[in-house]
């Protein structure tokens, strides 16, 4: 097709500017390399009087991004405004019966709707891209669809959430606490508007559900998410981990198992000289398993204007050269609809707590963790306050429902100063 290819953008923020400047400014290059001149037709933000650093004057406004969808003289909706529900939502609902094909960086909006836009989009024969939703510039939904699309995937994990990366990081190389950095990050300007989004797991969680869909065939399924923020890390949890070889990161891992989709958010430790483990700053890693291509590695940056926005502009670059897809790679009556799996394979844990300063407090501990078949790899205690120890446990391969029945028991003990962090060490 040689018509230009025309997009309506309803969000204005760091992102929606920067997809008007590569637009702009790659106008050629995006032509010879789809066939198709590609322009901006009509946007749509909140505040139209607020110095965006660039000039926007010569395109049709909407305050409504619904009547934005609806526009006649827009092929691709382009929403980039953020939110799981209202005017998101309204809007892609909007674009869909009308014909538009949409693309989006919205994880939340498809991690919680996305079975529903997927069947509206194929019953009006439209297409739904979301590269930029996950990974910011890393294509791995692309990797999934495409590259591996001869695999069965075993497993998917990553560091997904640049912020909680940034946080882990920068405790670890200025020997910052938590509560330091994370007020460090909110000055920068690093944390959503609220900040649970991302140090809660939330943000990178909603990223998961969407690479689990595509690798596994399934729903997404946000609500069957384990889900462990950062909260609870000490510069002393961080301190420690390094000393046994090991860095501290908020890894998402899902697998398809017989039981059904295991889907898991939370801190883990993992190996020091692994990929994850050298990960730094703000950077996201991708790891996906398969049967015949064993183990791949994506890194790149996973958030910022320019990432971001080369994400959206793949997307759309792909639909004007007519590759067209169902949503999760497949059509939506084909995705499967799975339980909720707690991971059942066994694995070590460390296991840091307070103890109160008494005689046969360590033993209590050591006694109940045997009784509920968790066996101690390693024990140190450190030293301590006139009233508690805090003690470092690292246990042989087990179950996570064992050592959870063995944290209940030693909630109701009079030995314990401080509530018990357990985090899973990862095998990469």
């Amino acid at each position: 097709m040689t018509t230009p290819l025309r997009l309506g953008i309803a969000g204005l923020g760091t992102v929606g500017v920067g997809v008007v400047r590569i637009v702009r400014t790659h106008a050629a290059l995006l032509q010879a390399r789809t066939g198709r001149d590609i322009q901006i037709a009509a946007v749509s933000a909140r505040d139209q009087s607020r110095d965006r650093g660039i000039n926007l004057n010569h395109y049709a406004w909407e305050s409504d991004p619904v009547a934005l969808a609806k526009r006649y003289d827009i092929d691709i909706y382009v929403e980039l405004m953020g939110g799981a529900d209202g005017p998101a939502l309204d809007s892609v609902r909007a674009a869909l019966e009308s014909g538009k094909d949409v693309v989006t960086a919205n994880k939340a909006m498809l991690a919680m709707h996305g079975f529903e836009l997927a069947k509206l989009a194929e019953e009006k024969g439209r297409i739904i891209r979301f590269e930029a939703a996950v990974a910011g510039g890393i294509p791995v939904i692309k990797a999934l669809n495409e590259g591996l699309a001869g695999n069965e995937i075993t497993r998917v994990m990553g560091v997904m959430n640049g912020t909680c990366n940034y946080i882990l990081t920068r405790m670890e190389s200025a020997g910052l606490p938590y509560a330091t950095v994370f007020q460090e990050a909110s000055d920068l300007g690093y944390l959503e508007a609220d900040p649970t989004l991302d140090v809660g797991g939330i943000d990178a969680g909603h990223k998961l559900a969407l690479l689990s869909a595509i690798a596994f065939g399934t729903r997404p399924d946000f609500s069957g998410m384990e889900l462990e923020g950062i909260e609870r890390i000490s510069i002393d949890d961080i301190r420690q981990a390094a000393d046994m070889g090991y860095r501290i990161k908020l890894l998402g891992v899902a697998q398809r198992t017989g039981r059904g989709l295991e889907q898991r958010m939370q801190p883990c430790l993992v190996p020091m000289e692994s990929p994850l483990g050298q990960l730094e700053g703000g950077t996201n890693m991708v790891v996906i398993e398969g049967d015949a291509v064993e183990q791949i590695v994506l890194r790149g940056p996973g958030a910022g204007q320019g990432p971001t926005a080369s994400a959206v502009m793949g997307d759309v670059c792909d639909l004007a050269r007519g590759f067209r897809m169902p949503t999760f790679g497949r059509p939506a009556d084909m995705l499967d609809e799975l339980p909720a799996a707690m991971s059942s394979l066994p694995a070590p844990y460390y296991l840091r707590m307070g103890l109160i300063d008494k005689p046969g407090a360590l033993a209590k501990i050591a006694m109940i963790l045997g009784n509920s078949g968790v066996s101690i790899d390693r024990m140190r205690q450190y030293s301590h306050s006139a009233t508690s120890a805090p003690v470092l446990i690292v246990t042989h391969k087990t179950t996570r429902s064992a050592l959870d029945e063995a944290l209940a028991a030693m909630e109701s003990t009079d030995v314990i100063a401080s509530a018990p962090v357990a985090l899973r060490i990862e095998s990469v």
